[in-house]
């Protein structure tokens, strides 16, 4: 019996990284030929996906999400602001996509990357905007959507007294590993930090936040990196009842005519002056946006890409659906490759499939924070 050479495999497999590192885009088109990718993936298959809510203590709502090695954290935290006088019954939500050196070797630190405006001004418009797109689908051009979407969040549902008050919601968000298919880890990081700030208190008793933000995990596949990130508490009291601190708080007028928080000790009591919500609330979401990044690449469309598949096939598409498969918006930022609408068809029907799989992931973090 011949023992193996194992000089020889360490050969083979030296020669095969040179090989992928002197020709990349012959090396992936080699695997695409046989409708597989380098990470054993096939090609209309994302990436395993983890979703943690809770995991800022401090924020209103927050979250962390992972799509392969792609990380995000997004936190909100609430202010009370004097809303414009173009938009008196609304509030307001400032968003911000940080992209630090430690998430890329590509980001040089006292330089902003570029990316970072970008997909902050996508999420902008998929959150809290509404979109219009011009309508084309005459081939061999390229193909553009008609839409008007209203956001995710009803801007007027954060108004709290006309023209006078009304909430602002700072929604920031942290690449913290960029691995590819940055902005749909992004927008599932702030839908999921909405989707906590409705069931997280906005209470100003602080005693009560090391229960209330206790992270919760809900994972697809065991990935040890985000169990070292986020742990759950097991200090939090049995008695706690959820549906106490799950709303946005009553608000008063003080004697300047500023909006102050009403305590949950001074709920009970009579007070000096009305509150401006005589109840409690939720922040209600609406229109649920997930969204699919793809590449086209001749006669090939991989979902999900790594940041080596992006640098390699540069012509990106990204669908955007909600979670009634509706279209939110489509997104194609150049490249060599043109949107014919076979491919754009093909691009929809694979975020549809996606959209089920991260509206499972949202409705089970959801549910686990509720029970615990």
């Amino acid at each position: 019996m011949g023992v193996p050479d194992a000089s020889g495999d360490l050969s083979s497999e030296m020669e095969v990284d040179a090989f992928r590192h002197l020709f990349p885009l012959r090396y992936f088109e080699r695997h695409l030929s046989e409708s597989i990718r380098p990470d054993a993936r096939p090609l209309g298959r994302a990436r395993d996906t983890t979703l943690a809510l809770g995991a800022v203590a401090s924020a209103h709502g927050s979250a962390l999400a992972k799509i392969g090695s792609t990380t995000m954290l997004a936190a909100i935290k609430m202010e009370v602001m004097t809303p414009s006088t173009e938009s008196p019954d609304e509030g307001c939500i400032a968003i911000d996509f940080h992209m630090p050196p430690i998430c890329s070797p590509i980001v040089r630190p006292g330089r902003p990357a570029e990316a970072a405006p970008v997909i902050s001004k996508q999420l902008s418009d998929t959150i809290s905007r509404q979109v219009k797109f011009s309508a084309s689908i005459d081939s061999p051009q390229p193909l553009i959507l008609h839409a008007e979407i209203s956001g995710m969040i009803n801007l007027k549902e954060l108004s709290l007294v006309s023209g006078k008050a009304a909430w602002m919601a700072y929604l920031d968000i942290y690449c913290l590993d960029a691995d590819g298919a940055l902005f749909d880890a992004a927008l599932l990081s702030a839908v999921a930090a909405f989707s906590h700030c409705k069931t997280a208190s906005f209470s100003c008793s602080h005693h009560f936040w090391p229960w209330v933000n206790a992270p919760v995990f809900f994972k697809t596949q065991p990935l040890k990196r985000v169990d070292d990130l986020v742990k759950p508490s097991l200090d939090m009291p049995k008695n706690v009842d959820h549906e106490d601190h799950v709303q946005i708080p009553i608000v008063s007028l003080n004697d300047d005519g500023k909006i102050v928080l009403v305590s949950e000790e001074d709920e009970g009591a009579k007070l000096e002056k009305e509150p401006v919500n005589k109840e409690k609330r939720k922040l209600k979401l609406s229109s649920i946006p997930f969204s699919l990044t793809c590449i086209l690449h001749k006669n090939y469309i991989l979902a999900d890409p790594t940041a080596e598949e992006e640098s390699i096939m540069e012509t990106l598409v990204t669908v955007v659906l909600d979670s009634s498969a509706r279209l939110v918006s489509f997104y194609k930022p150049g490249g060599s490759f043109l949107a014919y609408t076979s491919a754009v068809q093909d691009c929809v029907a694979l975020t549809r499939q996606r959209v089920k799989e991260l509206q499972e992931i949202l409705d089970e973090a959801i549910s686990g924070m509720e029970i615990d």
